[in-house]
């Protein structure tokens, strides 16, 4: 347990590096911002490019994987949404809270961390969760809390949940990738070493962001937000090992590492939708905030069941 401890504290060193700088101002929001961007479109992108270049659909499609995945995390989602509904919350309230219960910190926490700690094996598990949680989950909560104030969906609405899905550039890294290797084409040695360079960047730009981003949170509302990390960190990952171990019977590799890539801390994109639809916003900044710093505490038991350590 302490090797695997001592293995994550230097991702976790460097979220504390960004926190401490954007915390003392040294790096401004607008750096955040900056710095958050490059990784995005460029660096976290070349990374996803390099990685499924590699992969065949083989790999990385995997049925019972894909249905583990949905069961044990719409579960969690459904659990979320019952509690904020018998909270009395409003149905796009609720549904945002219920985001925040399953929609892990994949992009800039589990494809960085996650690929360094658990090896090559873990890209295609990792690439399929977080295709999932962007084409699907995200695509849900547009769509409830879209109904939930305008009372139905029109087709601008569609089409502009299409475009976010096309526009996103880690799906349409992920798809070129995918394309590239299915069609066995060879990639230049120069073509090659830029992409190692730009994808090297992304790990330590990840993490730094996500601190930098950090010192702007200010914890509030703890009890609800309490219950959000509580959930995302323990629920989601006790409910897709059920799923994925006891009634899937998912391969226990792949299945491992689809319980590791749930224990991830809530997704910092959750706050940009609830600040997009003013919904929860406070909540949802705390519940990202509580469950980062937590998950300190929970990643690395969960890595060194998977690793047998």
């Amino acid at each position: 347990m302490l090797p695997i401890f001592l293995k994550t504290l230097p991702f976790f060193a460097l979220i504390g590096t960004g926190w401490l700088a954007g915390r003392t101002r040294f790096f401004p929001p607008e750096a955040t911002a900056w710095l958050t961007r490059f990784v995005f479109f460029f660096a976290l992108s070349a990374m996803l490019f390099r990685f499924a270049a590699s992969l065949d659909m083989a790999q990385l499609w995997d049925p019972r994987f894909v249905l583990a995945y949905l069961a044990g995390t719409f579960a969690v989602w459904g659990i979320g949404l019952a509690v904020a509904r018998l909270r009395g919350l409003p149905l796009a309230e609720a549904a945002m809270e219920a985001q925040c219960c399953m929609i892990g910190n994949t992009g800039f926490l589990g494809v960085p961390m996650l690929l360094v700690l658990l090896g090559p094996a873990a890209t295609g598990p990792v690439l399929l969760v977080l295709t999932i949680d962007m084409v699907v989950f995200s695509t849900l909560i547009t769509v409830i809390v879209t109904a939930a104030r305008q009372g139905r969906i029109n087709r601008d609405a569609w089409g502009a949940i299409g475009r976010g899905l096309a526009d996103n550039p880690m799906i349409v890294a992920m798809l070129a990738g995918l394309a590239f290797g299915a069609l066995h084409l060879p990639l230049p040695a120069p073509a090659a070493e830029f992409l190692d360079l730009l994808g090297a960047a992304a790990t330590p730009g990840a993490l730094f962001a996500i601190g930098a981003s950090l010192a702007a949170r200010q914890a509030a509302r703890l009890g609800p937000s309490l219950w959000l990390a509580s959930a995302k960190l323990v629920l989601h990952p006790l409910a897709v090992a059920i799923a994925a171990f006891a009634i899937f019977r998912v391969e226990p590799r792949a299945a491992g590492m689809m319980v590791a890539a749930a224990a991830l801390p809530v997704a910092g994109n959750t706050y940009i939708l609830a600040q997009y639809f003013h919904v929860a916003e406070q909540r949802v900044s705390t519940a990202i905030l509580l469950s980062t710093a937590f998950s300190i505490l929970t990643i690395p038991p969960v890595i060194a069941w998977i690793s047998g350590t």
